[in-house]
């Protein structure tokens, strides 16, 4: 059984790095093991002109500033970066944090975005296809000296990658799928963490019992793979129901509870996160 993790997440549209600064401090002195923002560049959920700063540069500033934390983005779009660009930049963050980069991964997914700025959003299985090659592009890089790659999207001759991460053999890559037929099979396959990005138990129940059988199709053991899940804590939340809630994902096999934060971020939300519901939620399922 994995130890019992708690962290944060503070998407960043509609804040900034000196409202979000604050809430990192505060879980990194409490005892949070995580702190994540997002990859989004223009949220449609929010209005134009809402200020949202790009999630690697803000995760750099953040990770120099903490101390214990181990931070990432929740989930990086693989259509956003090339592969090679994207394996430089996290092993760049992963040698700032001294070592405390968490590498959140997915395919991209946001058609307003991709229409605004031309990029290309093929479909569904392209997109997959492309991930899968990704992953093993961005691996390999940060393993060995040099990486040749012919794949049907990315093409690599005698490429290296100087420095390596700080992390052996490489950093925690965690990958965010709902998609029970092919994306979770991903998942199994590349993850050293699977994330679901929340919803109701009951969903959540049928994602596992698709994921268990990914794994017994790639011949993988179940217990080799965390389990996180992104639980968002309105204003005014009730400690009691938020604890009943975690339980439940804890008891379906979660071992990472990610509390998303509501705006506008505070220090106060993280200090009674930690303060009211952590200890709740340990009492109710024994961790």
């Amino acid at each position: 059984m994995q130890p019992l993790r708690f962290g944060i997440k503070t998407s960043q549209a509609g804040s900034s790095y000196q409202a979000i600064l604050p809430c990192w401090l505060e879980a990194d002195r409490l005892g949070f093991d995580t702190a994540w923002l997002y990859d989004h560049f223009v949220p449609g959920e929010h209005p134009a002109g809402t200020a949202c700063g790009e999630g690697w540069t803000l995760l750099s500033a953040l990770l120099a500033r903490t101390e214990r934390l181990r931070g990432g983005l929740m989930v990086t779009g693989n259509t956003h970066r090339h592969p090679i660009l994207l394996a430089n930049i996290a092993s760049t963050v992963d040698h700032i944090s001294n070592g405390r980069m968490e590498f959140g991964f997915g395919t991209g997914w946001s058609i307003p975005e991709h229409m605004m700025f031309g990029w290309d959003l093929p479909p569904i299985g392209e997109r997959i296809r492309r991930f899968d090659e990704a992953c093993r592009i961005i691996k390999s890089l940060w393993t060995e000296p040099e990486t040749t790659f012919s794949g049907e999207h990315y093409q690599l001759r005698a490429a290296r990658l100087d420095p390596k991460p700080i992390q052996k053999p490489y950093p925690h890559f965690v990958i965010g799928a709902a998609g029970e037929k092919v994306m979770m099979r991903k998942a199994a396959e590349h993850a050293d963490e699977w994330n679901w990005v929340g919803g109701p138990v009951e969903t959540y129940r049928a994602k596992v019992e698709a994921m268990e059988q990914h794994l017994r199709t790639v011949g993988r053991d179940p217990a080799s793979l965390q389990r996180s899940v992104q639980m968002r804590v309105p204003e005014g939340a009730a400690t009691a129901e938020l604890a009943a809630l975690a339980s439940e994902f804890v008891k379906l096999g979660v071992d990472h509870l990610i509390f998303s934060l509501s705006r506008p971020h505070q220090a106060s939300q993280v200090t009674w996160l930690w303060e009211e519901a952590v200890p709740a939620i340990r009492d109710v399922v024994g961790r």
